[in-house]
């Protein structure tokens, strides 16, 4: 596995070069409601084992984050799950009572998120104005004081506490969780 370059600058505040809309509108939407957070930029991290070394720079655990639809594509959930933990798709679709669960096509993603595949996020809820998008937290996630998730675009990562992403950031969206516990076995 080739390690990605990290620059292990931890920063507080939004950056100053420029950056694609969808990450600095991020940014905004964090200090107009008051959310602190730690960001570190980074290459492109093409799966959860690139974030390991982010991880230990920003001392939390990233979240994995899956867009998820059912078989008709008529439903789509964003799941939210540690990032070492196994997805069972027939788990989670029992205990959602959906039909079988898949990854959803690129194209909802982009429409429902503005998020590309490898840049999945809780933050492209700010975008689901219509709220197509069910929100699905997996119990650990809330155990845990941080999480670590991508702006939007997979070439920085934030530390945020997880109870300003719960009470400020899913209230200021309208998105309501549903807890599920995943076994990841």
């Amino acid at each position: 596995m080739t390690k990605i370059h990290i620059d292990p600058t931890i920063y507080t505040g939004k950056p100053v070069d420029s950056r694609l809309s969808k990450e600095m509108a991020v940014y905004d939407l964090l200090d107009k409601i008051h959310i602190p957070y730690s960001r570190i930029d980074h290459d492109v991290t093409a799966s959860i084992e690139d974030c390991y070394d982010v991880e230990k720079l920003l001392g939390i655990t990233i979240c994995k984050n899956l867009f998820l639809c059912n078989s008709q594509k008529t439903e789509f959930y964003l799941l939210m799950m540690p990032g070492d933990k196994k997805f069972r798709t027939k788990e989670l679709s029992k205990q959602i009572q959906s039909s079988r669960l898949s990854f959803a096509p690129a194209e909802y993603m982009e429409r429902y998120l503005d998020i590309t595949p490898g840049s999945v996020s809780v933050m492209g809820l700010m975008n689901d104005k219509e709220q197509k998008v069910k929100l699905l937290i997996d119990e650990d996630i809330i155990k845990e004081d941080y999480l670590g998730c991508h702006p939007c675009i997979n070439t920085s990562s934030l530390k945020i506490k997880t109870k300003d992403i719960i009470d400020k950031f899913l209230s200021y969206t309208g998105h309501i969780p549903k807890y599920v516990q995943l076994t990841g076995e």
